[in-house]
């Protein structure tokens, strides 16, 4: 178990934020793990035939199946949300000493190197740490090959789960303070008086030291959790709520009852609706064209069905009493 030790300046700057780059990390961990059967199965079934040309060697040998990630791969995000490019552009302005010292950590662990490989995954480290600044470049190359592979295809629909899971913590938060915002953000995770327990493989405590809590919402980090106390601001990935329904291509196969009386479209909206989501986020998951769905949501609006409320510049929709009776009673 490790602890993170708040002081009251702490609690003031948490903040929250998402990027790609941190979900194509995590994804390579969740494709060395294979679990075919698993929550992120339909993913795995169509990625590989996709990844001819991608250095999975390097990658894989970077991002192991479980243990210790180079923080470098993961920089902290400017905003609340990024773009690839400004993602891996900060990848590849990290310092070359802080690149040599990650790699020649991630060479050591105990827990990262086991496995079947050792040998190579040793020589290739060597060959990276011949030369930082040449290893930085290789690495950033793979990752955006990797990224446009493997996540890119999928990332409007990563994007709208993760923007609704933000818009739910941000009402926890307001709603219930830190204690209900780390009573429901995962099994692992616990908040005891001024301590923030995540259960680990291994123990310590960090002192948070006034810098602060980035929470990210990360679907491939599934089930885990992941824990990075450097500099410049420590952080924590979660699953996002509704990370069940991601790989589905509609909210259900069954024609449910509700569909025969306001339409399988309108019915699917309200089952996606477990979260608020904004138009962009809605049409993602279900592949509609905004137009189109407008016309589905302003019905249901003045049925007092839906109901919206504004979040900085988009525009959230969620169920209302009534829509929730008519999905439960479906």
């Amino acid at each position: 178990m490790i602890e993170l030790a708040f002081t009251p300046e702490d609690y003031r700057r948490i903040r929250f934020a998402f990027s790609p780059v941190a979900e194509t990390v995590a994804s390579l961990r969740t494709l060395s793990l294979d679990q075919s059967g698993g929550l992120h199965g339909p993913w795995l079934a169509t990625v590989r035939r996709r990844l001819d040309g991608v250095d999975l060697e390097l990658l894989t040998s970077l991002v192991r199946p479980t243990g210790y990630v180079p923080d470098f791969l993961v920089p902290t995000p400017a905003g609340r949300t990024t773009t690839i490019e400004s993602s891996l552009e900060q990848v590849a302005a990290a310092a070359t000493d802080v690149v040599a010292a990650e790699l020649a950590h991630l060479a050591q662990h105990r827990v990262a190197q086991q496995g079947p490989g050792r040998a190579r995954r040793a020589a290739l480290m060597r060959d990276l740490l011949a030369d930082p600044e040449r290893a930085m470049t290789r690495i950033v190359s793979e990752l955006e090959r990797y990224w446009h592979a493997a996540v890119a295809p999928h990332w409007p629909r990563v994007h709208a789960l993760l923007q609704a899971d933000l818009a739910h913590r941000l009402d926890e938060l307001a709603t219930g303070g830190v204690t209900r915002l780390f009573r429901t953000l995962h099994p692992s995770v616990a908040m005891r008086g001024d301590l923030l327990t995540i259960v680990k493989y291994y123990e310590g405590r960090a002192q948070l030291r006034g810098r602060g809590l980035l929470l990210v919402p990360c679907a491939f980090v599934w089930p885990d959790v992941q824990v990075s106390t450097a500099d410049p601001l420590p952080s924590l990935k979660y699953s996002p709520r509704g990370l069940g329904r991601l790989w589905e291509s509609a909210p259900g196969t069954a024609e449910p009852p509700l569909a025969a009386v306001i339409g399988r479209t309108r019915a699917m909206i309200l089952a996606l609706l477990e979260l608020p989501m904004s138009t962009t986020q809605l049409a993602a998951q279900l592949d509609l064209s905004a137009p189109t769905l407008n016309v589905h949501l302003r019905s249901l609006r003045a049925a007092g069905i839906l109901t919206t409320r504004r979040d900085g510049r988009a525009v959230l929709y969620h169920r209302t009493p009534l829509g929730d009776q008519l999905l439960a009673g479906s």
